[in-house]
């Protein structure tokens, strides 16, 4: 299998084409290996899946979570301690902090919607911000 640039809308994400891949399902991580590409989960899968959530919303194309805390100083420890994880899992989250009012969105740009990998993202992040509460 040969690596290549992703043509059309996934180029800007800077994801790549594994070429001499005969059903197109593969990508590669940040680590250069080649891992099947995820899948993107159907409206009834991610409803089932936010139900066990805290507070996170949304549909195929991307669930977010907005929370409050208790001071700027703590939404920013909430933040590195979320980036940590997100470098674990090489799977990063959007963030917007507006003083102690932090959003995470997770979507898989590569595939274009919510993947399981965004649900476990989720599920760290959930646990983040509880043990900051």
């Amino acid at each position: 299998m040969v690596l290549a640039p992703w043509p059309g809308d996934r180029a800007r994400s800077g994801a790549v084409a594994v070429t001499g891949d005969p059903d197109g399902l593969h990508t590669v991580g940040r680590d250069g290996k080649v891992w099947p590409m995820a899948e993107v989960l159907d409206a009834a899968a991610v409803r089932a899946e936010l139900d066990g959530l805290d507070g996170w919303s949304g549909d195929p194309a991307g669930i977010s979570r907005t929370v409050e805390l208790p001071g700027f100083r703590e939404a920013i420890e909430v933040v590195d301690r979320v980036a940590v994880i997100a470098e674990e899992l090489d799977h990063h989250p959007d963030i917007d902090i507006r003083w102690r009012t932090v959003t995470f969105r997770c979507a898989t740009h590569s595939v274009g919607g919510v993947t399981r990998r965004d649900i476990e993202l989720a599920r760290r992040i959930d646990e983040t911000v509880r043990g900051a509460a």
